[in-house]
């Protein structure tokens, strides 16, 4: 089977799985329930500059780590990670806006560069010092711009399967145009297709149920669903902003970086890790034997343990 006719069938084949199961909430109701047994953290919301309301996590004291999502997850595919690092940082995950529980001002298009204004907007007006940007998926290219737009406030990379560049593999282009594209489309909005597919092939240790509806609900109303496939067409669709990004790495390349990295990614392998060693020489680079594209998932002890045994404030202790 080419390459092509594989991700068209595992798309349609994830998403299909799920048509009897789309439940839609009210205009009335909240935007969906969070199992509090999951994800056990006060919900916070800003209001920012252009209309978009920001829910995020704040749990914790000490330096700040600031942890971005991808597609088409939110701050809930942390919950381990800060359950684990709450008593020696201060951890904040914030969902972009159309993802988790924030909400999109009209007009709202949920591109990259939409989204990497909006974090770095969310940064100022938290008045955010001195911080570490754990980045993963999509948080790698909108966690650089946050910190190509604000340099005095950022002091350190976590990178975890991710890049920050144009398209240049083969295999990414097919996946932009497919799942970017109408099969995209008609999955998600038929079935949650995106989600389903990303959140069963991105991991190696199957969701529970619990979990899984955890990552379908913010996109329970199958009108709602645009975000999911409007990021794989931004692989495509964003390259200027993604150009943009590569030509400012070389001014963050003095700051301290760690490399968090599961090897069983389909999407982001050794040609990408290697690329992000060469950009930052003072690196340190952890492998996640058992973990694939959701390292949060597959390998939150491990990378809890590696980030404080790297940060500065923290193994000095």
């Amino acid at each position: 089977m080419t390459p092509i006719l594989l991700v068209l069938s595992l798309v349609l084949l994830f998403g299909l799985a799920g048509c009897s199961s789309v439940p839609a909430p009210s205009a009335s109701s909240p935007k969906f329930d969070v199992d509090r047994e999951l994800f056990p953290f006060e919900s916070r919301y800003l209001l920012l500059a252009n209309g978009a309301r920001v829910h995020y996590v704040d749990a914790g004291q000490g330096p700040v780590l600031l942890l971005l999502h991808g597609n088409p997850t939110w701050s809930f595919l942390y919950r381990d990670v800060i359950a684990a690092l709450k008593n020696d940082f201060r951890l904040i995950a914030p969902d972009y806006p159309g993802f988790g529980l924030s909400s999109a001002p009209e007009g709202y298009d949920f591109t990259a560069a939409e989204h990497a204004a909006t974090m770095s907007d969310f940064v100022e007006r938290l008045d955010l010092k001195d911080v570490t940007i754990m980045m993963q998926d999509w948080g790698g290219p909108i966690g650089f711009a946050v910190a190509e737009n604000l340099p005095n406030r950022v002091s350190g990379f976590i990178i975890g399967n991710t890049w920050a560049w144009p398209l240049e593999r083969t295999g990414h282009k097919v996946f932009s145009t497919l799942m970017g594209g109408w099969p995209g489309q008609v999955a998600a909005w038929c079935c949650n297709g995106v989600v389903r597919f990303f959140m069963s092939k991105g991991v190696v240790d199957t969701l529970t149920d619990a979990e899984m509806a955890m990552y379908l609900a913010p996109f329970a109303d199958r009108h709602v669903r645009t975000p999911t496939h409007v990021f794989p067409a931004q692989l495509w669709d964003a390259k200027p902003f993604l150009q943009d990004v590569y030509s400012g790495l070389p001014s963050l390349s003095d700051r301290p970086a760690l490399i968090v990295w599961g090897l069983e990614d389909f999407a982001f392998q050794e040609p990408e890790r290697t690329r992000f060693e060469a950009l930052f020489p003072n690196h340190q680079t952890v492998l996640l034997k058992n973990a694939a594209h959701f390292i949060q998932e597959d390998a939150p002890g491990e990378i809890a343990n590696a980030i404080r045994g790297w940060h500065p404030a923290v193994n000095t202790r």
